[in-house]
């Protein structure tokens, strides 16, 4: 009860006079009291235990009563240092220049300075602390003051709202009476804004007076480099109406200066001029001036008889057009007797064209000609020169003395050199008429090497040269027989202009090509010259005799290669030495042999008590090949024809051993249709076709025939070996 007695929120001296009043009258309650002195006794002892807490009590309050006056001191002290920075803070903000505002977090205004809002005496007079940021722009865009340069107020308020959500944001704001505030809005750290108004008038005018000076400048330069330039020029505004034009234009146009004003009407300047246009009417020219939107238009204009004008009309973004009238009159003109003269040379040409035609046709016929007589003559030659070679060999070890023996090896020299000149003009003739067919495939060079070492080591050999051959293990791809005679040209040439060292032949791999390298000791070949040795018939120097060779040799290899498409190189120093160069890729697949046949000679009959059978038309041929069979003891059967063989075989009822027969046997059948008949018949015989023709056609048709070919002029010893093989088992 006694603490329900005392407030807390009671003074110090509120408490102990509460104190005192209770004590008196519990005294009072003592001295009154009818019990006995014991039970007075206890309430006197309960009495100044009471006092004792009372006064403890008193005592803790007046410490906390000086505790809560330093306090209000302190309190005090703090109030009056924060009112005196908030008076310095306003002072400071005063002395800036600008106008300067802060809101807090929460968006309220804390406190702006008196240039805040200046040039908005209606919004500066609102301006209180604990307004809301949306306020303040709601007041503004209402503001008489802002000019809105078309938006509404709404507009307005939304956009400066969106601004107000970036950290730091600064833009120009315009006022009446053209005044200019730069508004720059940055975020505190606690998340306030400060807002800083700058009047930037004076910099906006001047800036303004300085585009003015420059625009003027502008409008000077283009107005001079308009009357400078060789083009009439208009410019129209949106409106069509002129804003600028040169001297050029009245000179072009003929135009008074009286319709030559700013603010003149398109119709008045040009819609009236009586001009003739060319590609565009009057009306669709009006109708592009009139349209919203005009792409580039492109005419030309007629004015008198005699100038012409092109016309350049183009739209600007503003929604104004200019025109452009450029004088091509002269133009117009060279164009016309240009044009007359593109004719006239037109007519020259087609007339020279037709001439040139006919002289190719001409030329044309005469190659195909050439060609034609080139293997007919060939061919003609080959027959008898066949029956030379022939009788030659059937007379020869038949105990003839020394000298009829030497003549006779001579005569023989001569004709292998005819065969060798026959052959090449044969090989010239199909590489220049596009008639030469190859077949690309793999060959081995080691084969193919040893070929050539021992084809020319006797002709290395009898000229005292060393003759040395690389072998190589490489296979490439390529003719076979081409790049045989390429290589038999090339080895031929550098031992027969080589006197004195040594031939080397050799492969050279790099990457996915082998380098086949002819190398020679001999004189060399001026650089001069180095192009010329690939002529027909042109021989270096024409140290070499006729019967050497007549220049067809390196002229062959530069066609081969160049229809097998290997590349043909050449590097020689006078003096030292030449080095020919032919690149052939390398192959992946197995080698494609050359077939070759070189007999061994044969001592006595090779056949004897064995039947030929003969099938040629030409009878000198015919008989050389008789003689020669005859003297190898064979018994020989002939015919002319291969109607005249069948009708002899079925009359003596014998089938010869081997048939020689010869493919162009006039009018009736070929001879590989009568070998086709014989083993129809008699089943698989024996035989040879000879024939001059060495076209790839044919060696198709007797590949599927299965019949071996013998080329004329036939050689004597690879007829030796065709005999020979009766001894072996039929093929």
């Amino acid at each position: 009860m006694i603490e329900t007695l005392i407030n807390p929120a009671d003074s110090a001296e509120r408490r102990a006079e509460k104190l005192l009043t209770i004590a008196e009258a519990l005294m009072r309650r003592v001295e009154q009291a009818t019990d006995d002195s014991g039970a007075a006794y206890a309430q006197f002892q309960r009495a100044a235990l009471l006092e004792d807490q009372v006064r403890e009590r008193t005592q803790d309050l007046g410490r906390a009563l000086d505790l809560l006056n330093d306090s209000n001191a302190r309190l005090a002290e703090a109030m009056r240092e924060a009112e005196t920075a908030r008076q310095n803070l306003s002072s400071a903000i005063e002395t800036v220049q600008e106008g300067f505002a802060l809101f807090d977090r929460e968006d309220r205004l804390v406190m702006s300075n008196s240039r805040f809002a200046m040039h908005m005496p209606d919004v500066h007079a609102q301006l209180q602390p604990g307004l809301a940021f949306a306020d303040y722009v709601a007041m503004v865009s209402r503001s008489p003051h802002l000019a809105l340069d078309g938006e509404t107020a709404s507009d307005w308020a939304q956009g400066r709202m969106r601004r107000h959500k970036d950290r730091h944001v600064i833009f120009n704001v315009r006022l009446g009476g053209d005044h200019w505030v730069q508004v720059s809005e940055h975020r505190t750290a606690d998340g306030g804004t400060v807002i800083l108004q700058t009047d930037v008038t004076e910099i906006i005018l001047a800036e303004r007076h300085e585009r003015g000076k420059l625009l003027d400048d502008q409008a000077r330069m283009i107005r001079a480099t308009l009357d400078h330039i060789n083009q009439g020029v208009a410019i129209f505004d949106a409106e069509a109406r002129l804003v600028g034009w040169n001297r050029r234009l009245g000179a072009l146009l003929s135009l008074p200066m009286g319709r030559l004003r700013i603010g003149a009407s398109f119709e008045a300047v040009l819609g009236q001029l009586p001009m003739q246009f060319d590609g565009l009417s009057q009306g669709a020219l009006k109708d592009w001036v009139a349209a919203p939107a005009r792409s580039p238009l492109d005419f030309s204009v007629r004015r008198g008889g005699d100038l012409i004008l092109d016309v350049f009309a183009q739209g600007m973004p503003d929604g104004g057009f200019v025109f452009s009238f450029s004088d091509v009159t002269a133009e117009r003109a060279a164009l016309e007797a240009l044009s007359r003269a593109n004719e006239t040379l037109e007519a020259r040409v087609m007339e020279r064209t037709l001439e040139l035609e006919d002289a190719l046709a001409n030329a044309e016929r005469a190659n195909a000609s050439r060609s034609r007589f080139v293997a007919a003559a060939s061919h003609d030659l080959l027959q008898p020169l066949s029956a030379a070679k022939l009788f030659i060999s059937s007379i020869a070890g038949e105990g003839l003395d020394p000298g009829a023996q030497v003549a006779l090896e001579k005569a023989q020299n001569a004709l292998m050199s005819v065969e060798g000149l026959l052959d090449a003009l044969l090989d010239i003739s199909k590489l220049e008429s596009g008639k030469a067919a190859v077949t690309v495939g793999a060959v081995s060079l080691g084969r193919l090497l040893r070929t050539m070492a021992e084809e020319f080591a006797p002709m290395a050999a009898a000229k005292g040269l060393r003759l040395v051959v690389v072998p190589c293990s490489a296979t490439v791809e390529s003719d076979p027989a081409y790049l045989r005679r390429i290589l038999q040209n090339l080895i031929g040439n550098a031992i027969r202009y080589t006197s004195q060292g040594r031939v080397l032949v050799g492969a050279r791999r790099r990457g996915g090509v082998v380098r086949l390298e002819v190398r020679d000791t001999g004189p060399g070949i001026p650089e001069e010259a180095q192009n010329d040795i690939f002529k027909e018939f042109h021989r270096l120097n024409a140290r070499a005799s006729a019967s050497e060779g007549m220049g067809l040799g390196l002229a062959i290899v530069e066609r081969a290669c160049a229809l097998l498409g290997h590349p043909l190189g050449l590097t020689s120093e006078v003096g030292r030495g030449t080095c020919f160069m032919v690149q052939v890729p390398l192959s992946e697949g197995t080698d494609t042999p050359v077939r070759t046949e070189t007999p061994d000679r044969r001592r006595g009959p090779v056949a004897a008590d064995k039947i030929a059978f003969l099938v040629e038309n030409d009878s000198e041929l015919r008989r050389a090949l008789g003689l020669l069979l005859e003297k190898w003891g064979m018994t020989v059967l002939e015919a002319a024809s291969g109607e005249e063989a069948l009708a002899l075989i079925e009359e003596i009822g014998i089938l010869p051993d081997i048939f020689i027969v010869d493919h162009q046997l006039g009018e009736g059948m070929t001879g590989i249709a009568l070998l086709s008949r014989l083993r129809a018949q008699h089943g698989r015989v024996p035989a040879r076709l000879i024939t001059a023709d060495r076209g790839r056609e044919l060696q198709e048709l007797a590949v599927m025939a299965g019949i071996e070919i013998l080329y004329k002029p036939i050689d004597p010893r690879a007829l030796e070996a065709a005999v020979g093989q009766l001894q072996a088992p039929t093929t």
